[in-house]
């Protein structure tokens, strides 16, 4: 099937923007065949005439762990009455509590609360979600989390991305033992995974409530033995150098960062590694410690955003809010926050046939009721789509 896409303004996210006012889409099968002005157009075909609208990229969610049991509404106003997230974690409740709930909870119970926040991410204009595990904490419930992320994908119109993350707390029958967590649960769930086809990247929490570098080299050492590309949770609370071991091992992405320091920004240039900035965790858990944009862009480190939805520290599901957070909180620019949920989080998540509009890449778009691509910062609250394209074909 052949579509032709007229009166529209293309954001190509090539060389900035990439704007083309008054510009023309032809989409074959479910590729980009040709972009460009309108009066450069020489295909016979009939045509969707999209009114002047702002036609982008659809959005890229490149952080979220939307599969889990239960909430986390009381610790919320926990935190409103003094306590810190360390506080919440050390005390039983944080991750751990969120454990017990998706451990009781049925594959179809986790599918069924996962698929309603996937629906709002859609609904904001993304065709490609990452799902994290990490709410198992023992190999048949991680194996579980994965699954259920799977099953999003076939239910929905939106390509998952899965990311085996056990190592992300130490659950409470291995209190003190860390090592003997990764030894017993970590490194036997992502083999296991690995050997069903469940995983596409490798994560870890490398923080001091959670593992230390030398924990997470042992896990990013078995992903490399299985060919899988890595990722980290890095400097949220502290600097534990793990932006420098992500580099090391040529992560795609390090995120968080409110703590990286000017050593893990070198590191990060120098592996291409890219930085992923979650303002929703910063906003959720009240924090004062911003990461350090200025640097990042200074040493061309590609940033991009996502929701990081998840129950405890950011229960958003609005990537356009996600980019406005990032504009006002962290002083990143529109351009910057369309490219960190474009071109930027397509690279974190090692993709190169998305996140922009270009001939032989995916036809996923984004058509917004909007003029300019800064409105989708600009507003607060509002998700302007119009219409999606996903794989070559309309939503509606």
């Amino acid at each position: 099937m052949s579509i032709l896409l007229v009166n529209l303004t293309l954001a190509t996210m090539a060389d900035g923007y990439g704007l083309i006012p008054d510009g023309a889409v032809v989409i074959e099968g479910d590729r980009i065949a040709w972009v460009g002005p309108r009066a450069e157009l020489h295909h016979d075909l009939p045509a969707t005439d999209l009114g002047g609208r702002l036609v982008t990229p659809a959005l890229i969610d490149c952080h979220s762990h939307i599969v889990f049991g239960g909430d986390r509404a009381a610790e919320f106003e926990m935190r409103l009455n003094g306590a810190t997230y360390e506080d919440v974690a050390r005390a039983g409740g944080g991750i751990l509590s969120t454990v017990a709930a998706t451990r009781a909870a049925s594959e179809d119970d986790l599918l069924a609360s996962a698929l309603a926040r996937a629906d709002q991410i859609i609904a904001g204009g993304a065709a490609t979600i990452e799902v994290k595990s990490g709410y198992g904490l023992t190999v048949a419930d991680e194996l579980k989390m994965l699954r259920v992320a799977r099953r999003i994908g076939q239910l929905r119109r939106v390509d998952i991305r899965t990311t085996h993350l056990a190592a992300h707390a130490t659950p409470a029958e291995y209190k003190g033992r860390a090592d003997d967590y990764i030894t017993d649960v970590v490194l036997p769930s992502l083999q296991a995974a690995g050997a069903e086809g469940l995983i596409d990247a490798v994560d870890a929490f490398c923080e001091g409530i959670a593992f230390s570098p030398t924990q997470v080299e042992r896990l990013f050492m078995a992903a490399r033995a299985l060919g899988l590309p890595v990722k980290l949770h890095a400097e949220q609370l502290s600097d534990l150098k793990g932006a420098v071991l992500a580099a090391r091992f040529n992560a795609l992405s390090a995120d968080h960062l409110e703590y990286l320091a000017q050593d893990g920004v070198e590191a990060m240039a120098r592996a291409g590694t890219v930085a992923v900035i979650l303002p929703g965790a910063f906003y959720t858990l009240r924090e004062t410690r911003m990461p350090p944009i200025s640097a990042l862009r200074a040493a061309g480190v590609p940033m991009a955003l996502a929701t990081d939805c998840n129950p405890g520290s950011s229960p958003l599901t609005s990537l356009t809010l996600t980019m406005n957070m990032a504009c006002t909180l962290f002083r990143m620019t529109p351009l910057e926050a369309l490219q960190g949920t474009t071109t930027h989080a397509a690279r974190a998540l090692g993709l190169s046939d998305r996140g922009r509009i270009a001939p032989g890449l995916r036809a996923d778009l984004a058509i917004w009721d909007a003029r300019h691509p800064a409105e989708l910062s600009y507003r607060i609250g509002a998700t302007p789509l119009h219409n999606r394209i996903f794989g070559g074909r309309f939503d509606a």
